[in-house]
Parts: C-alpha cells; sequence; structure tokens
C-alpha cells in the first residue's frame, strides 16, 4: 500500500540549471568529430552515428541485472496463476474486509484509532506470512527464500546506497512535479487523510502501531510482491523496460484508486527500475520506506 499524496507546493519554481548543458556537450562532441573529417567522406559520419548508437543500446541493455529464466526463482508459466491466486485470496479478502471482520467481531460499527491501526498492523503480518508461505511453496526447489532479496553475481559498480539515494530522489521529485503540474492544469484539490491523521494523534500506541505497519511490513510484502516477484519473472520474458511498465500498471491497479492511478504508476516505475538497477531488493524496500514515511510526517504536521 503506497501512501499516495497530492503535495502543493506554492514557491516551487521551476530552475534553468537542468540537464540541457550534457546533452548539449555531447551533441558538440560528436558534431566536432564529425566536421574533422573529409567532407567527400560518408564512412565517417555513419560510423560515428553506428558507435553512438551501440553505446546507448548496450547502456539500456546493462542497465538491468535481473537474469534470463534459468536465474528466475519462479517458473514463468506459472506465474499469474500464483499471482491471481494471492490477489484474490489473500490481498483482497484481508486488504479490503480484514477490517469490518474485526469490527463485527467486536460488535463495533467504527473501530476507535487504536483498535484500527493495531488491526491494520496485525492483518498486514498475516498477509506478509502467508505471501512468504505462497513464494517459498511455488519457487524451484534449487533456490532459497532469500535468494529473492538479491541477485547472484551482481557487478562491483552497483551500489545499494547509490541506488536508493537516486531513486528516492527521482521519486519526490516526480511526485510534487505531478502535484505541481496537476494543480496549475485542473486546479488545486482538497485531501482526505482524516482517518490516518486521526489515528497519527490519537495515542502512542496507535501512532506506532501505524508507523511500523506503514513503514516496514506493507513496503516489505509489496515489494516482495510486486517487484521481487513479479517483476523479476517477467523480466525473464521480455525486456526490462516492458517487464517495469507491465509490473506497474498491475502494481497501480491493485490499488483500486483511479484518481492517483498516475503517481502510482510513476512510483511503481521508480521502485521497478531501483530493483533492475541494484539488483537488490532492499533498495525498493528501503524507497518505498522512506515515501511513506514522509508521506506519514506530511500527514501528521498537516
Amino acid at each position: 500500500m503506497i501512501l499516495a499524496h497530492r503535495v502543493s507546493l506554492p514557491c516551487l519554481t521551476p530552475t534553468s540549471k537542468t540537464s540541457t548543458t550534457p546533452f548539449l556537450y555531447r551533441k558538440s562532441l560528436v558534431c566536432s568529430s564529425i566536421f574533422r573529417c573529409d567532407y567527400g567522406s560518408r564512412a565517417c559520419v555513419k560510423c560515428s552515428c553506428t558507435e553512438n548508437g551501440d553505446t546507448q543500446q548496450s547502456y539500456f541493455q546493462g542497465f538491468s541485472v535481473l537474469g534470463p529464466e534459468p536465474d528466475v526463482p519462479f517458473d514463468s508459466k506459472t506465474m499469474w496463476s500464483t499471482l491471481s491466486f494471492y490477489l484474490f485470496s489473500v490481498h483482497i479478502p484481508l486488504s479490503f474486509g480484514g477490517l469490518s471482520i474485526v469490527a463485527h467481531v467486536l460488535h463495533q460499527s467504527v473501530l476507535d484509532p487504536q483498535t484500527e491501526a493495531l488491526s491494520l498492523l496485525a492483518i498486514q503480518l498475516i498477509e506478509l506470512v502467508a505471501a512468504v508461505c505462497l513464494l517459498q511453496t511455488t519457487m524451484k526447489p534449487q533456490f532459497k527464500l532469500m535468494g529473492i532479496f538479491k541477485v547472484d553475481k551482481l557487478p562491483t559498480d552497483r551500489s545499494l546506497w547509490l541506488g536508493s539515494a537516486a531513486g528516492f530522489s527521482s521519486l519526490v521529485l516526480l511526485v510534487f512535479l505531478s502535484s505541481f503540474l496537476t494543480d496549475s492544469f485542473i486546479g488545486p484539490k482538497s485531501i482526505n487523510n482524516s482517518v490516518l491523521k486521526e489515528i497519527l494523534t490519537s495515542t502512542n500506541l496507535a501512532r506506532a502501531a501505524c508507523t511500523l505497519a506503514y513503514c516496514l511490513i506493507i513496503p516489505t510484502l509489496e515489494e516482495l510482491m510486486y517487484r521481487g516477484f513479479l517483476l523479476r519473472s517477467i523480466s525473464s520474458t521480455m525486456k526490462w523496460q516492458q517487464s517495469i511498465f507491465l509490473s506497474s500498471v498491475i502494481f497501480s491497479a491493485i490499488h483500486f484508486s483511479g484518481e492517483n492511478f498516475l503517481q502510482l504508476f510513476m512510483i511503481g516505475c521508480v521502485l521497478g527500475c531501483s530493483y533492475c538497477w541494484t539488483g537488490d531488493l532492499r533498495s525498493s524496500i528501503l524507497i518505498h520506506s522512506l515515501y511513506n514515511a514522509m508521506i506519514l510526517a506530511i500527514t501528521y504536521v498537516s
């Protein structure tokens, strides 16, 4: 569960110090190498363009460290049936009916904030345990469960902390930029986080349970299922760009929030890129946790 949140920044102004200079610099280098050649020789221009295209192609191909089919812990043929079983037998019943069941058992029409926070934490823990058991039973026998969190034989230049820092910075920038553009073209929209606000301002126990659920349990659960399982499985059968796109669409759709679909899709793309580049699921879990913590802090002080 990503905490989608529209943030308005009235003092936010676009700066002119963007990435135009590096692109212009690269273009000038290519042009200068062309003009040094004999004007009657087309081979030099063709060679320069070919080398430039090969460099870009090799960069994009080498961006993801996720391996082909033999290196994937899950069978791509049974991937969709496993995902469907999780969604319809575990996720939807617990996430959308769990609190109603608790209220029915306690004979309360409306749960108080502390009971709701503790119930949310318990429900998410049950879903995490169920998801881990499901993945454990559907994995290939030669793989271990901890192998989901990190790809074997990672390149030495892939840093967990660098990927996490770049991913979180990009995520915050995209979310704030999308909120700014939406407010500019469509108009400001009131944010209704009254239930979450009530939990965070009630008791210390409720605040701790809510923080633990949104910043630890839920990020681990969602990254395990949508990046560690789904993204890694489909990346063995298609290009990493396509696999990130597809997994992000599913990740956004499963939140059942039409008004936040685009924002959730962008969040899924950033988390997917982080996992593909680092090969370490802890990176996307950390980014997910920091983002939810930021939204909780904004909700608490607003």
